[in-house]
């Protein structure tokens, strides 16, 4: 079982920035693949962004050279850097922890970009 925690949302003005961080329960979080989503009000949840226990790295399209997806093992902490923040942006996003077959999920936290 792995107990994901994220922290970092808010409110932040178009073109401003936000870093969130997703803290992990457990001594095996080298070996997830870590992963943020997200999920507007009335969309589907979708993959913002993931890094594998390797560090390979994999991103959206609507994201690539804005955001950063990083990890620290020793501190069993994933993290997302999202610059240049757009208003379609806004959504509540999700940290993810995948190892094999399994998903373990945070309970999300607001991300709002508006001026």
């Amino acid at each position: 079982q792995v107990l994901l925690v994220e922290s970092g949302g808010g409110l932040v003005q178009p073109g401003g920035s936000l870093r969130l961080s997703c803290a992990a329960s457990g001594s095996i979080f080298s070996l997830y693949r870590m992963g943020w989503y997200r999920q507007a009000p009335g969309k589907q949840r979708e993959l913002v962004a993931h890094i594998t226990s390797g560090g390979i790295t994999n991103y959206a399209d609507s994201v690539k050279g804005r955001f950063t997806v990083s990890r620290d093992n020793a501190k069993n902490t994933a993290y997302l850097q999202m610059n240049s923040l757009k208003p379609e942006d806004t959504a509540v996003y999700y940290c993810n922890a995948r190892l094999v077959m399994t998903d373990y999920w945070g309970q999300g936290t607001q991300v709002t970009v508006s001026s």
